[in-house]
């Protein structure tokens, strides 16, 4: 199936509920055809119209109606899927047919549990992963047997750590024995392998985790997630190159994804190509305005440029945007800090270290802002903590700029040093 390459959901979503320009379209996401859709739904009857058109001509390739049930959403999912390929004329082999539908499941109310869980969690919120979960859970409780389900679970439980302070202790189980049960239930899903991959990058067990990426990337090259969360692997280890070269191709496959499009922004700060963030996070606003993540990369975008004013303004709009996470908290503290708010500094510290007591915050969160009082001393006694507890996320937070200031103290590392890294 190397023949095709489908834009990822994610991309395809934003068009949703949109009148479209197929030409336009296949101009912005790099495509050769555009299939577009009506869904009318009356009672348990469902009317399908579907259209494939040529982005470069705008002629239209096919056509077709359909009368069905909604119980029957599954069932002409896979038969536009397959008349689709034919008049695309792609030359698929019988395996490759079958995986156009072995990873659905047969019930549709899973299916629309599946799909809600997937756009809760693509907003990397605190409430939107803790919904996602009852979501993914719900579709498994429909269909035990279905693969996807478990890995929505797995893909869940490790971002609770990581937005909302949720120890690994109680995470990693959960994400692991779902990762384990969707690879039990088919050990050829990229999506699976990817999911265990990222489990075993929290565990820091770095071989691991390479090789379930390139295993994930081999069994389907065109899943976005795979290539972005390799990028994060390869940020871990400070290989940036290899980095932009997974979070570019992630891009490529899913050019409108709001967490893929800061992540490229994530690499371009690492590499300190300050302009390049500003650009890039310009371009994600216009497309997510109230998206956290990239407010505080154009924030240290700004902090880095000595743009004070501005830096501070989007850590505060990251944290308003984030209903005042703590990941987005520990930025802001650290930004008053170095631009010589102390009192607000302090003050943000004291809020996170409560936070921290009530299991909504990570050591490194608290951390950050000590970092920037300059009060060393504290900022390694919190990594400690983090360590001591296995916060799964601490390979990745203190390769941050905001930690820079720790980097020539024999303690930082020795710290990564224990988590299996080089200094």
């Amino acid at each position: 199936m190397q023949q095709l390459r489908v834009v990822a959901r994610t991309t395809a979503f934003r068009y949703k509920g949109r009148e479209i320009d197929p030409l336009a379209v296949g101009r912005e996401l790099n495509v050769r055809a555009v299939l577009t859709g009506r869904v009318r739904q009356a009672g348990v009857a469902l009317n399908i119209q579907v259209d494939l058109v040529d982005a470069t001509t705008g002629a239209q390739l096919w056509g077709e109606q359909y009368e069905r049930k909604v119980s029957e959403v599954l069932s002409v999912k896979q038969t536009i899927a397959r008349e689709m390929t034919e008049k695309l004329r792609l030359r698929l082999s019988g395996e490759e047919q079958q995986k156009l539908v072995k990873r659905d499941t047969t019930n549709a109310e899973a299916y629309q549990f599946y799909l809600r869980g997937r756009y809760l969690w693509n907003k990397r919120t605190p409430e939107g992963l803790k919904k996602a979960i009852e979501q993914f859970q719900q579709a498994i409780d429909r269909d035990p047997n279905y693969a996807l389900g478990y890995v929505g679970l797995a893909d869940c439980y490790p971002l609770l750590e990581e937005y909302a302070g949720v120890p690994s202790s109680e995470t990693l189980p959960k994400a692991k024995a779902a990762a384990d049960r969707a690879l039990q239930i088919d050990d050829s899903l990229a999506e699976a392998h990817t999911s265990a991959a990222f489990i075993y990058v929290q565990m820091w067990r770095w071989a691991q985790a390479e090789e379930e990426f390139k295993r994930a990337i081999s069994l389907n090259p065109n899943y976005p997630t795979a290539h972005q969360w390799f990028a994060g692997y390869f940020q871990t280890k400070r290989q940036f190159d290899d980095a932009m070269r997974e979070i570019k191709r992630a891009q490529e496959l899913d050019p409108l994804s709001p967490i893929i499009n800061d992540h490229v922004a994530w690499v371009h700060l690492f590499k300190n190509d300050l302009n390049a963030v500003v650009e890039q996070c310009q371009r994600n606003i216009e497309l997510n305005p109230s998206f956290p993540g990239t407010r505080y990369l154009l924030g240290s975008a700004y902090l880095k440029q000595r743009h004070y004013e501005e830096a501070t303004a989007e850590f505060q709009k990251a944290v308003e945007l984030s209903g005042r996470a703590s990941i987005w908290l520990g930025p802001l503290g650290y930004c008053y800090a170095v631009t010589g708010k102390r009192d607000e500094a302090l003050r943000t510290v004291k809020e996170l270290e409560e936070r921290y007591t009530r299991r909504e915050a990570l050591g490194v969160h608290v951390a950050q802002v000590y970092v920037g009082l300059g009060e060393k001393n504290q900022a390694f006694a919190w990594l400690e903590k983090d360590f001591e507890r296995h916060n799964s996320f601490l390979p990745a937070f203190v390769n941050d700029y905001s930690f820079d200031d720790l980097r020539s103290d024999p303690r930082y590392a020795d710290l990564m040093r224990r988590m299996g890294l080089q200094p």
